[in-house]
């Protein structure tokens, strides 16, 4: 990706349509309702374009052309999905500087975020299930000498898809690459708020799926949301967000008895020991306080540091903190972006307030930034102190900048603490004892702990959570499992009467 600079300065200033519609059964279709959802820069305010505001009927018209397309694809070869999947992450590659900016613009991440994070992901996705097309509906065979047993996996059917607006691509290419490589057809319903990025990857891609197979539909979740999930066509619903939001999914899932994948909100904890190497663990927190804006349902917001290296690490991590760079996004000596809306800004600017009302302590940050020339919605980076974890602020997914620190002298009692969480979706541990490391590994309830390091995300890794995390897992080999249904065939191998009704 050499060359992303050059290609991303390339770009118009607005590289986006003045209007988009949805695409549905391979055409790009306006919206029945006639209304439209202005898609701003949340460092500007500038409207970059508009999007349908999808109805119910809009979702009844893309589930019906999933479900038209589906007896078809879901008999094409393996190679067939697989090269499909390949050339969608050769085309994000060779337009990758594009795309990082169309996604800063939109969500309002620093410009070297979306380059060497969010577009290398979003293709190595692609490309990881474009290899996974072979192995996605592979059987097994049970037998003895009266029977033989072929057990099949089949595509599941229709997908509703659902992703939040935090890293559009990657959620995109996450959710809808494993359902195609296991032959299902979709319906992807991409935020209200940050729609443009996933738009215009399929006007890069329409040529290469045929008509039906993917279909994108904009608008509210409360407008389109049940009607999708709830359709009778509609076999399997992945969702990314929000618990609350997670909780009307399963209920509209219970309609029709389909299975979910909820990948949902998290509230991690980072466990800085006393053996740890304290500058890589203030980069670590670091990294999790402003990667994203924090708006990311892993980040490691629970900051456990032990008692004898806690002086060290926290003069250490104010005074990185404070060195943040926020700015504008499209700046490449960015550090920190604008929040990806007014709402987000708004509910992070409540939970400071909450956090000063509860008696936390902000050693750094704890209100609204300034940026010259920007009039978009900046947070700066803080740091919460005088925290104990019954703390709306310690047990609350706040989806900002926002780090909360406590203390601990045991083993016994860290985990215990980390534990208490309604959560468990991501989690740390920075320990130069590779011994205690792994006990806390174990111990923590949570669906992936990374040691010595923070958002060290590989292909092939599964992603989600525990308790009201959610669950199912992505990013694997496991999501497979999630769009193929199990089906046995038995063969009796034994030509004689069984002897049943014999007297």
């Amino acid at each position: 990706m050499s060359d992303v600079m050059e290609k991303s300065a390339a770009v118009a200033e607005n590289p986006f349509k003045a209007e988009y519609g949805h695409l549905i059964g391979g055409e790009w279709v306006g919206g029945s309702s006639g209304k439209l959802i202005d898609q701003l820069n949340p460092a500007t305010g500038q409207v970059l374009g508009r999007i349908q505001a999808g109805s119910a009927e809009d979702a009844a018209r893309a589930v019906k052309a999933a479900a038209d397309a589906f007896p078809a694809w879901s008999c094409t070869s393996h190679s067939e999905r697989q090269a499909i999947l390949f050339e969608m992450g050769r085309r994000l590659k060779e337009n990758a500087g594009h795309f990082a900016r169309l996604e800063t613009m939109g969500n309002g991440k620093h410009i070297v975020e979306s380059t060497h994070f969010d577009l290398p992901m979003t293709i190595d996705t692609f490309e990881y299930f474009a290899g996974t097309a072979y192995i996605a509906l592979t059987g097994e065979l049970e037998a003895d000498e009266e029977f033989t047993a072929m057990i099949y996996r089949q595509p599941i059917g229709v997908c509703a898809q659902i992703i939040p607006w935090n890293v559009p691509l990657l959620m995109m290419a996450m959710k809808i690459a494993p359902a195609l490589a296991c032959g299902n057809t979709l319906v992807l319903k991409p935020a209200e708020t940050t729609s443009l990025s996933v738009l215009e990857f399929f006007k890069m891609v329409e040529d290469l799926l045929p008509p039906g197979v993917v279909n994108v539909l904009t608008g509210y979740g409360a407008d389109v949301g049940e009607a999708l999930v709830t359709n009778n066509a509609v076999r399997k619903v992945a969702f990314t967000g929000s618990t609350l939001t997670g909780r009307k999914i399963i209920e509209y899932a219970a309609k029709n008895i389909i299975p979910q994948t909820l990948e949902l909100g998290g509230k991690s904890a980072q466990i800085v020991c006393k053996s740890a190497d304290i500058d890589a663990a203030v980069e670590g927190v670091t990294a999790s306080t402003v990667f994203n804006k924090g708006e990311v349902c892993l980040a490691g917001s629970r900051v456990f540091v032990h008692e004898d290296v806690r002086d060290e690490f926290v003069s250490k991590l104010v005074d990185q903190i404070r060195n943040v760079r926020i700015g504008d996004p499209m700046d490449w000596g960015t550090q920190l972006g604008a929040m990806a809306s007014r709402a987000q800004f708004d509910k992070v600017s409540s939970y400071l307030d909450v956090a000063q009302e509860e008696g936390a302590v902000a050693l750094t940050g704890g209100k609204a930034a300034q940026v010259e020339g920007q009039a978009g919605y900046y947070i700066e980076p803080t740091i919460l102190d005088n925290v104990n974890n019954d703390m709306r602020v310690a047990r609350e997914e706040i989806f900002g900048p926002v780090t909360t620190l406590l203390t601990w002298k045991n083993e016994e009692d860290v985990i215990r603490q980390a534990n208490d969480s309604p959560f468990g979706l991501g989690g740390g541990v920075w320990s130069k004892d590779i011994t205690e490391a792994n006990r806390l590994a174990r111990g923590l309830d949570t669906g992936c702990v990374w040691v010595n390091s923070y958002y060290n995300m590989k292909s092939g890794v599964p992603i989600g959570g525990f308790k009201m995390s959610g669950f199912g897992r992505e990013g694997s080999r496991e999501v497979l499992h999630h769009y193929t249904i199990c089906k046995s065939v038995v063969v009796s191998t034994d030509d004689k009467p069984q002897g049943i009704f014999s007297r």
